[in-house]
């Protein structure tokens, strides 16, 4: 069709409009004539469409509106976290579900997207008692574990659930599967590894080693312990990164599992030369001990373990059977109560472990000729083989070829009631109540040695003439050993603040608690404020 004007580039009169696109075309030149065909939009929102815009598209190149579009980024982002995070099919729509369902089916974009799609899929994992790690699940996300832990918290309030207890096995599991310094490990010795680190683990929470605490630094720690008692070489450092455990916690972790293992096996015969530098090579001897006493019946002692007897089966029968010439010359062992229970029929039965009676005076005697006689105690002097001066001698126990059984309970999954009830050689209190009390006593000593120096400025005659009537004689006993020390070490920030609040008449029993700045704010900075 025809128009009128000239091209702007021939200037000839030769414009035609075009059919499709309603422009003018120079036809002799071709050139495209600029937009002058402006159709403005009458009738408010509902007005005819545009010539060149569709109206409530997201732009060229997309036939989604918006919320279409939104949709499917967001269903992509939670596809590709929850195969990073390893979820199967039927875990990943129950993740879509509970994304969908908080933001009622919208949705949406943004960096809180990611951290929410992590708290489901945490939430979904504790659910089923295969829970993932909260560092995990951060390093994963490229979240921080504090964020995650808060919208963690926000899901489960605003959908009104309850999540199970942490199954503290089924976590040392998921960590022989994630740690890959097993690899190389054939899966047998895994196995057994498995069923050592679940004896173990089972035993931290006996001993209160896990409660209040992250369950990661303690399964890395059981980890490497382990891993050293199979000879497997392997670095705490690369153990703890690689399922995500703090290594400074879980380096604390082992120390603690290694003192308490240190402490049972103060029943073996040469316990008290077990220290936390060798307990890995005493440690099958321990665990032995251990397994046999898990098997007993609660609220039941073998007859051997009673009357100051000693009984370790296996562990010490075997050493025992070796060790019988360094009984002194002059005890008649078959019918000497003292050393042995005899059999009246059969005389003494070394291999009936349950006939087999050991006094502390025997043991002593055993014990300390078999010290003085054996080759594989070895002499270390204190100062370089001087041996003018006492020497320590080190005790160096019998190998065990194989020594793991898995015969206790102890090594499958137990209930918390079921573990406790479980006698493996040592009842410990927590250590933060442990901490605690240690905390309160070292607070009452520097109240004592505090109310002594107030005492002897104000009263100068009575500290003089050594009057104590205000104290008794145990404090002040306490307050002389602080003396002592703090003219060696002096007084630190502590004693300063104690003797700030006695000089304000605060009660002793709210000082020990150690919460100096709150009565720092209540008695002293506001005592004059009405």
């Amino acid at each position: 069709m025809e128009a009128s004007g000239s091209c702007k580039g021939c200037k000839k009169e030769a414009l035609i409009r075009d059919d499709v696109t309603g422009s003018l075309v120079c036809s002799s030149c071709g050139l495209v004539q600029p937009f002058d065909n402006y159709d403005p939009q009458l009738g408010g929102l509902n007005g005819p469409q545009g010539t060149f815009v569709r109206v409530g598209t997201t732009g060229t190149g997309s036939s989604l509106n918006y919320k279409d579009k939104k949709i499917f980024e967001a269903q992509k982002l939670i596809d590709d976290l929850l195969f990073k995070l390893g979820f199967s099919s039927e875990k990943s729509n129950e993740v879509r579900t509970m994304v969908a369902t908080i933001t009622e089916g919208e949705f949406g974009q943004g960096d809180w997207l990611p951290v929410l799609v992590g708290a489901c899929s945490y939430v979904v994992r504790r659910q089923s008692n295969r829970a993932l790690s909260i560092a995990e699940v951060g390093s994963v996300i490229g979240s921080d574990v504090y964020e995650l832990g808060q919208m963690i918290r926000r899901v489960v309030e605003f959908l009104n659930l309850k999540l199970p207890d942490i199954d503290i096995v089924n976590s040392l599991e998921l960590a022989f599967g994630q740690c890959g310094s097993l690899n190389r490990v054939s899966k047998d010795k895994v196995n057994k590894m498995l069923k050592q680190g679940t004896f173990l683990v089972q035993c931290a929470v006996k001993w209160f080693l896990t409660t209040g605490r992250r369950p990661l630094p303690m399964i890395a720690a059981i980890l490497m312990f382990v891993a050293e008692l199979n000879q497997v070489d392997v670095r705490i450092e690369n153990i703890a990164n690689e399922i995500h455990a703090g290594v400074a916690t879980t380096r604390l972790r082992y120390k603690e599992l290694s003192e308490a293992l240190v402490k049972v096996a103060q029943a073996l015969p040469w316990g008290k030369d077990v220290s936390t530098k060798n307990i890995i090579k005493n440690a099958p001897f321990v665990i032995q001990y251990m397994e046999m006493k898990s098997r007993l019946l609660p609220g039941k002692r073998r007859e051997n373990l009673e009357g100051g007897g000693f009984d370790l089966d296996g562990v010490v029968s075997d050493c025992l059977n070796k060790e019988f010439d360094y009984i002194p010359q002059g005890y008649d062992m078959e019918n000497d109560s003292q050393y042995f229970e005899a059999d009246s029929e059969s005389g003494l039965d070394i291999d009936n472990s349950d006939k087999l009676k050991l006094s502390h005076e025997c043991l002593s005697v055993i014990y300390s000729r078999f010290l003085n006689e054996d080759s594989r105690v070895n002499p270390v002097g204190e100062n370089g083989g001087d041996h003018s001066r006492k020497r320590r001698r080190e005790y160096d126990p019998p190998a065990m070829n194989e020594w793991w059984n898995g015969k206790s309970n102890m090594s499958k999954k137990l209930l918390l009631e079921q573990i406790l009830e479980k006698d493996v050689g040592l009842d410990a209190l927590p250590p933060s109540f442990v901490s605690g009390c240690l905390a309160y006593e070292q607070r009452r000593e520097k109240i004592n040695a505090a109310k002594l120096r107030i005492s002897k400025i104000m009263y100068p005659s009575k500290a003089n003439m050594g009057d104590t009537e205000e104290f008794s004689s145990e404090e002040h006993l306490h307050a002389k050993k602080k003396r002592r020390k703090t003219k060696k070490n002096g007084i630190d920030w502590e004693d300063f603040v104690i003797e700030t609040l006695l000089l304000h008449h605060v009660k002793e029993d709210e000082i020990e608690k150690g919460h100096y700045n709150t009565l720092l704010d209540l008695h002293v900075f506001n005592s004059g404020c009405l």
